[in-house]
């Protein structure tokens, strides 16, 4: 959709060097009708200080929201930027992924009612993440194939994604057998329609709380669109200290819950009150 007025919405927590490399994506966007929402999910104020310098000459708005660190809440934050965007439309990232310069204006393209759209990523290595500088983001050199080669070893999916023109990455979209899930890392969608299903679910800590988002949205009739390779980015590596068997099967079994009992609705979302059905 041309001049669709998009939130991009970027998590984080304590991680500012990578952060400034996705803000620095986002500065060299060929789409410039959208704002930016740094949901902070309790970092230390050198990430405040960071988003302060940026935002003196940003070429868009960019609001930082943040709540006290309090352990993991991170879909806490997130529900707060959904409700606080000044938008129609929500596109969801992480403050680990760098956008390629058409990144946010692939999105405005493929926007359609009834649907939201399914992104994916390239992933880096831990070497080529450190490499990345300001001058490769810039010139978009740290798209280039050859390139991140030089450095380091590159897997074939990821080549694929970087290596695909408009038509190949189109046609490749329509033909993978990955599934349309909603991923935090790209995805976007109406933001009434996330309204309409109270946004995340509250109680899910790390792995799958985006999945589970994208399921209720189908369930509400709402269908995923495959973009993972027209709508490019460059996961960034890092540890994952959050990560537990316990929160991993904990969320598997709420999303086995939704997928049985057809749920649309969380009562441990956006509004905390349960549903009341006319």
């Amino acid at each position: 959709m041309d001049n669709l007025k998009i939130t991009v919405i970027i998590s984080t927590y304590n991680s500012e060097a990578w952060l400034e490399k996705v803000l620095l994506g986002y500065k060299c966007q060929s789409y410039k009708n959208f704002e930016v929402i740094i949901a902070d999910d309790g970092s230390r104020s050198t990430t405040k200080e960071l988003i302060d310098a940026y935002r003196k000459d940003y070429p868009v708005e960019l609001i930082h929201l943040w709540h006290e660190d309090k352990g993991y809440r991170r879909q806490e934050i997130l529900n707060i930027a959904i409700t606080k965007s000044n938008y129609e439309y929500i596109l969801m990232t992480d403050g680990d992924c760098i956008p390629r310069a058409d990144f946010v204006e692939v999105h405005a393209k493929n926007a359609k009612k009834g649907s939201f759209l399914s992104g994916g990523y390239c992933k880096l290595s831990m070497k080529l993440s450190e490499r990345i500088d300001q001058s490769d983001i810039e010139t978009a050199r740290c798209f280039d194939v050859s390139w991140l080669k030089s450095i380091d070893k590159l897997g074939f999916s990821q080549t694929l994604k970087l290596k695909s023109g408009p038509f190949l990455s189109s046609v490749l979209d329509f033909i993978t057998p990955t599934n349309a899930s909603f991923n935090n890392c790209n995805s976007s969608g109406w933001k009434a329609d996330m309204i309409a299903i109270n946004g995340y679910d509250e109680r899910m800590k790390y792995g799958g709380p985006d999945r589970e988002l994208g399921e209720r949205l189908e369930n509400y009739g709402v269908k995923g669109v495959q973009i993972r390779h027209q709508a490019v980015c460059l996961h960034l590596d890092h540890p994952r200290g959050y990560k537990t068997p316990e929160s991993l099967k904990r969320n598997l079994e709420i999303r086995e819950q939704v997928r049985k009992q057809k749920t649309i609705w969380t009562p441990f979302g956006i509004k905390k009150e349960e549903k009341v059905e006319a």
